[in-house]
């Protein structure tokens, strides 16, 4: 009984001194914790959100539109659902979120243009949390850099101002011998300007372009003559926006856009270019730039394609002669590798499979979706991947998988019936065929010595010459039409 008392005892002095202890903790940390505990809180700075950013979808990618969203705010979203479609510089292709959540803020409306990289395009925040209080960053720092800043005298009361002096032709600036650009010299004449007037930033002192468009801004306008007496005021008339300019003049300098006069001398339209349209640009501007263009042509006889057509129809099986194109191009890449290469920064690479890539012309302009492993199909699986592959280009579905890796390009215009031609190669590949129509020609035929209508169709060979020669094209071609002419062949190569 004597220890059971003795323990409580002890029990309730633990209990007081570790009271005191608590009283000691409160006192060194002050009321203010709680209050900065309390400004942390959601109510008052907002949920941290996770950012959303558009991504590279493509490797040629700098930039690009959003089509649509699919996700609303406040809706749920889980990891892999797709958000919204973005229109890149290849297809229109589905953006996958890489975490739940949910979607508090869109920043980027549908229909929003050349977004670039790494923009922020939408807010979302953890599943739990609410969306509504998510913290909006705040907009770059650049953004209102672009205002001009704000003067003392434009907070100052407004008084009246005696009216301003007229303005001042600037003095000449140079002196000495004139140095004009010809752009500079055409706008000071045509509108009658002192070239002495303009001061020169070009090298060693030369009048450029924009010398002449700063002092044509700084000249003052023409005066009108002044009127005998002041005439009453007349009855307002609707004026013209600008009066047409007279017959012969000059056009205007610099030219001018103005809508609804597309055919006003010194005027032109604005067309808005597409992503697809800029990197169509800049990759045929690479490739005419940097790649020494060899070109090579031959005549291949089509009479066992098109015999062999006929058999296959009349079983149902329908296949185009672009078919058996693509199916000779890449049976010819397995039997000579040495032109299945592409060329890198380092030199040439030797590709392990054949992938072609088929030209597909959309309204955004032409895309290169990919038929892998060529050689190891036959033509009609070939015809199925062609056929499914342009509908998806055409409808701007391609994935980035589809489209890029390919080893050897295919361009047929036959069907728009176009002889010959020469195309374009697709770095970083080495060669591209372009393949024009078919045509009946009476021809002798050499061990009969009797003259036959044959079928031939004309393909040139477009190929860099860092890769493959003259000599190696050559070979390729003629083992080429070998393979074409007799289609047997392809099946035991």
């Amino acid at each position: 009984m004597a220890a059971s008392l003795r323990l409580g005892r002890q029990g309730i002095l633990f209990g007081l001194r570790l009271s005191n202890v608590n009283k000691c903790l409160w006192a060194t940390h002050p009321w203010q914790e709680h209050v900065r505990y309390f400004f942390r809180s959601p109510w008052i700075l907002g949920v941290t959100p996770v950012k959303v950013q558009m991504p590279a979808l493509s490797p040629t990618m700098e930039e690009g539109n959003i089509v649509k969203w699919l996700k609303k705010e406040g809706e749920a979203v889980a990891a892999g659902d797709a958000i919204c479609e973005i229109e890149t510089d290849k297809a229109v292709v589905t953006l996958e979120s890489n975490d739940d959540g949910i979607m508090a803020k869109i920043m980027m409306e549908e229909g929003s243009r050349n977004v670039r990289l790494g923009t922020l395009i939408a807010l979302m925040v953890e599943e739990g949390q609410d969306w509504k209080q998510v913290e909006i960053p705040p907009p770059d720092a650049a953004a209102p850099s672009a205002a001009p800043p704000a003067t003392d005298a434009a907070a100052a009361p407004l008084v009246p101002l005696a009216a301003p002096p007229p303005a001042t032709p600037p003095k000449p600036a140079t002196s000495g011998p004139l140095r004009l650009s010809p752009a500079a010299r055409h706008i000071l004449d045509t509108h009658g300007i002192d070239p002495k007037l303009a001061t020169p930033t070009g090298i060693r002192g030369l009048i450029t372009k924009e010398d002449a468009l700063n002092l044509l801004k700084m000249s003052p306008a023409p005066k009108a003559a002044p009127a005998m007496a002041a005439p009453p005021a007349p009855s307002p008339v609707p004026t013209p926006a600008a009066a047409p300019p007279p017959p012969g003049s000059r056009p205007n300098i610099p030219p001018l856009s103005i809508p609804g006069k597309p055919g006003a001398p010194g005027t032109f339209t604005e067309i808005p270019a597409t992503n697809v349209r800029r990197v169509i640009a800049q990759r045929l501007t690479q490739s005419k730039t940097t790649i020494p263009h060899a070109y090579a042509s031959v005549d291949c006889d089509m009479a066992s394609v098109m015999h062999l057509r006929k058999d296959l129809a009349k079983e149902q099986i329908r296949v185009s002669v672009n078919d058996f194109i693509i199916k000779a191009a890449a049976v010819t890449l397995k039997e000579m590798p040495e032109v299945n290469v592409t060329w890198s920064g380092d030199g040439p690479r030797a590709l392990d499979s054949v992938h072609i890539s088929i030209a597909v012309a959309t309204d955004k302009g032409l895309i290169t979706p990919i038929i892998k492993d060529a050689a190891n199909k036959g033509v009609q699986e070939i015809s199925a991947n062609a056929k499914a592959l342009a509908q998806k280009a055409r409808d701007g579905k391609l994935l980035p998988e589809e489209y890029q890796g390919g080893s050897f390009s295919i361009s047929n215009l036959g069907m728009f019936g176009i002889s010959g031609f020469s195309a374009v190669i697709n770095p970083p590949q080495a060669c591209i065929l372009a393949i024009g129509t078919s045509r009946s020609e009476l021809r002798l035929c050499e061990d009969e010595q009797t003259l036959r209508t044959q079928q031939l169709m004309t393909v040139t060979l477009s190929s860099d010459g860092r890769l493959v020669d003259d000599e190696l094209a050559s070979r390729f071609l003629d083992k080429f039409r070998a393979n074409l002419e007799q289609p047997q062949r392809m099946a035991l190569a």
